[in-house]
């Protein structure tokens, strides 16, 4: 049991504020709530035809659920009343606190709750469909449910206008977290999750407050073999960094985050249609569904646009075996061309036997089929000559154990009625091409390592900037190479101590880009003569590194969300130009590493494209988990970046250096 039970399934239920009370009463009326509903108000005597108590003191006994009605001096009040008296929880709906620039009123209202959970304030409240307790001030979309989804959500309108669906979803919950001063992301979807009737949850995150906890239950619920699909807002925003290096700006807005829903096995979606889609599959087959794909259709078109369109997700449609190949030239014949996607053609319409076999047949070879299909409308059109094909869809997934997808190419082509009478056969139509392709896509997302935590977030704090020959210092005493050099104030200094042939790499010292400053001279035969370079705090010379076959960015850096995030990319001065990196939430493994460098888009050219020379990414991989045990044990670090890592077939040189410290 957790000190959220009496809160998300009450016995009995308190309602104050005249107007939004009545307004619950409705709901938990219309829901049919079995247990007491008890207004509260100091001068009504009933309200929605209940009788009103004047007072929380004169209520039968401590209410299970409360929702609080009135304005935001007056909730701090009730709390600290609900409190003392042993309430199991309140929705604090009123707005006005940190959202509104009043952290000091939302610090009164947390300690006035103590013990007892509160969700908001600045919150709709909860819906729970599954007992028909509405602690919920409006009109909503749902019906009662035996079993189903829940839906959490830090913006109250997005969980309104998502529980307005009409694409089949059963719904179990609708819960708000408003400002979550006192129950965080991570608690009130741990306590959604331990109701046996939910199968799946669906997030939309504003923030997650508490980045471990967080991937604790999303531990938690792929081993309850619940999944859990999250829409994060806040993408576009670059970190308060960007100026200063190239990770910045590359690793900002969202990459952090969608990093760290992969690592810990929630899937992530853009719009809340494809949070919809997605819920669906997940609460009729569980979480995480093949690669292996199929689709059917019995238009040419139709093949051609689903192997378009599901490019970008990078969805997989594997040849079809010979086996497969032989029983379904049996059944089509000649004229069709056996391939994935399958187009069928219509020499087999109507006929329920045919269609199941080649349906079943196709969908035996692989994980998952999807079958376009979209019904003639019913009002105008007659839709029963589709039923055969229907039939078979369900037929063929009962005969293979293997899930059959129908999808309508539009989503206004197959109705909630179908999609719910095909749910009951444990068959997920998904509706609108594009958003089942997303949705079946982000069913795949492979489940997080157990155990798996990030590393404590540290505050935001000043830092100073190391000259590169600090920060290469630093770098060469953590076993990273990087290649020899002198420093001094003058060139001149910097060439009569020069102890290594040329060629030779100049750099002016006290910039942050330097390449943009004018501030590198490459391939020197010799340091004598060379002008000044105006700006310059001092100069460094360096060995110039030779039989590079590949230039890469690594870049470390603390974030106040995940803890520290290290990215890798294709690097040099067109890092930017290029915006091919991929990010990571430490810790991670040189195998993870070298995984996650695999999905770059230029990799090919890391790995011997048309016969170039492979570049050893084994070893910058290396040095990358040598830079995370740097950056681990020294919390004074707030940022390390190398570009380039100059990777060569046999090793990889760090031949410059960003690195940022309190």
């Amino acid at each position: 049991m957790t000190r959220l039970d009496r809160l998300l399934r009450p016995r009995h239920i308190a309602v104050l504020g005249a107007g939004w009370a009545l307004n619950v009463i409705e709901q938990c009326a219309k829901m049919g709530f079995k247990g007491p509903v008890w207004p509260v108000h100091p001068t009504k005597s009933e309200i929605g035809g209940l009788r009103a108590y004047a007072s929380l003191a004169d209520l039968p006994e401590p209410p299970d659920a409360v929702f609080i009605g009135v304005n935001r001096f007056a909730t701090i009040d009730v709390v600290a009343e609900l409190a003392a008296m042993g309430a199991g929880g309140a929705i604090c709906f009123a707005s006005g606190w940190t959202e509104a620039g009043e952290p000091g009123l939302q610090d009164k209202l947390v300690a006035a709750a103590g013990e007892m959970p509160i969700l908001g304030p600045n919150c709709y409240g909860v819906i729970n469909y599954l007992d028909g307790a509405l602690l919920w001030p409006d009109q909503h979309g749902g019906v009662p449910v035996s079993s189903g989804v829940a839906l959490v959500s830090q913006s109250s309108n997005i969980v309104i206008n998502l529980g307005m669906q009409q694409r089949g979803l059963p719904v179990a919950y609708v819960a708000c977290l408003g400002n979550a001063a006192v129950v965080g992301l991570a608690e009130l979807t741990g306590a959604l999750l331990d109701d046996p009737r939910v199968t799946a949850v669906g997030l939309y995150i504003e923030g997650i407050d508490d980045a471990p906890a967080f991937a604790a239950l999303a531990e938690k619920a792929r081993a309850m073999g619940k999944g859990v699909v999250a829409i994060k807002s806040g993408k576009t925003e670059l970190s308060r960094t960007a100026a200063a290096s190239h990770t910045a700006s590359l690793a900002g807005g969202g990459a952090a985050s969608s990093a760290f829903l992969r690592q810990i096995g929630v899937a992530e979606v853009d719009s809340p249609s494809e949070l919809v889609e997605a819920l669906k599959i997940f609460h009729v087959h569980g979480p995480q569904i093949g690669r292996r794909l199929c689709s059917l259709s019995c238009s040419g078109g139709e093949a051609g646009l689903v192997a378009d369109l599901a490019a970008p997700f990078g969805l997989a449609f594997p040849p079809v075996p010979q086996a497969t190949h032989d029983r379904l030239f049996a059944v089509l014949g000649e004229i069709p061309t056996i391939s994935n996607p399958l187009d069928y053609h219509t020499f087999i319409w109507g006929d329920g036997p045919k269609t199941t076999e080649v349906f079943t047949a196709m969908l035996e070879a692989y994980d998952a089929g999807i079958y376009i299909i979209d019904a003639p409308r019913d009002d105008r059109c007659d839709p029963s000559g589709y039923d055969p094909a229907f039939r078979a869809i369900i037929d063929a997934q009962k005969a293979t154990g293997k899930i059959a997808f129908p999808v309508a190419s539009m989503a206004e082509n197959f109705g909630e009625g179908r999609v719910q009478s095909m749910m009951a056969e444990g068959v997920c139509a998904l509706l609108g091409l594009e958003t089942a392709l997303a949705a079946i896509r982000a069913a795949q997302t492979a489940p997080g390592v157990a155990g798996w935590r990030p590393v404590v977030a540290l505050p935001p704090r000043e830092t100073r900037m190391l000259s590169e020959a600090e920060g290469k210092a630093l770098l060469a005493a953590a076993g990273v190479a990087v290649p020899g050099s002198v420093t001094g104030a003058t060139i001149a200094e910097v060439a009569g101590r020069v102890r290594f042939g040329a060629p030779y790499v100049l750099k002016g010292l006290g910039f942050s880009h330097k390449t943009e400053a004018g501030a590198v001279r490459l391939g020197l035969a010799a340091l004598e003569g060379q002008a000044e370079m105006p700006g310059a705090t001092g100069y460094l010379v360096e060995e110039m590194v030779t039989g590079a076959v590949a230039e890469v960015l690594i870049g470390l850096r603390r974030d106040p969300v995940y803890g520290v995030t290290l990215t890798l990319g294709m690097g040099g001065v067109t890092a930017e130009v290029l915006a091919d990196t991929v990010t990571m939430v430490l810790p991670v493994s040189e195998a993870h590493v070298l995984e996650a460098a695999r999905g770059l888009r230029l990799w090919p050219l890391l790995d011997g494209y048309r016969g170039r020379a492979k570049a050893d990414m084994v070893a910058v991989a290396a040095m990358a988990v040598r830079l995370e045990a740097l950056m681990l044990a020294d919390e004074g670090l707030e940022e390390i970046e190398i570009n380039p890592v100059m990777v060569r077939e046999q090793g990889a040189v760090a031949v410059d250096a960003l690195v940022r410290r309190i």
